[in-house]
């Protein structure tokens, strides 16, 4: 009984599993330009960001230094600033600040990436269904033995090998922009920390120097 529902399931077609394809490609596009726009952005240059915070930090002018961050919306200056602003808790409590804040700045960066990591795992094996759909579906026409089922299975197979190559098509795009935004996104945690970890020096630093002076 299975055996023929699942027969009558693969008669339907392969067509259907197409659109889905089409439909994954079309939300992939829309996301790898979101997260391109997005991530474009809120690109930094990490030199003279560091430059300029330093400068200030090194004047013990904090007030300054996060009024420089502010209004920048990179992962790097609104980590950097939500650290600023609890430096009066202690510099233990500054890194705590940071692990915390990076953690959420990378689930707001990578907004969108499990859909092109799920879809660039398994739009082949999705497509590869759509195959094995129009196979089925195709022998079981010639299983009828009429002449017209016989010209046409070649042609059914075909079409419904278009369904691997379209998964493929859809694969891979996807698994490329994933790579490229993970990528980009771990760039944009190693500069945070970078940032973080010249904030939290100088507040060990200034930390020393009044326990020093008591």
């Amino acid at each position: 009984m299975l055996t023929k529902l699942f027969l009558n399931f693969a008669l339907i077609g392969a067509e259907w599993v197409m659109w889905v394809l089409v439909a994954l490609s079309v939300l992939c596009g829309i996301i790898i330009v979101e997260r391109s726009y997005f991530l474009f952005k809120r690109g930094v240059d990490i030199d003279a960001l560091r430059t300029g915070f330093t400068a200030f930090l090194e004047k013990g002018q904090l007030e300054k230094a996060a009024k420089f961050l502010l209004g920048n919306d990179s992962m790097e200056a609104r980590t950097v600033l939500f650290a600023i602003r609890g430096r009066d808790r202690g510099a233990h409590a500054v890194d705590d600040l940071v692990s915390g804040a990076i953690a959420t700045e990378k689930i707001r960066y990578e907004k969108g990436l499990g859909i092109l990591g799920t879809v660039g795992n398994n739009a082949p094996f999705i497509g590869l269904f759509g195959t094995v759909l129009g196979v089925i579906g195709a022998f079981a026409n010639l299983a009828e033995g009429s002449e017209e089922a016989a010209e046409a299975v070649m042609g059914a197979i075909s079409e419904a090998l278009v369904a691997t190559g379209v998964g493929l098509l859809v694969a891979i795009p996807a698994v490329i922009a994933y790579n490229i935004f993970k990528s980009r996104i771990k760039k944009s945690v190693a500069q945070t920390d970078l940032l973080a970890r010249t904030l939290l020096s100088f507040l060990r630093e200034n930390k020393g120097d009044e326990n020093g002076g008591v």
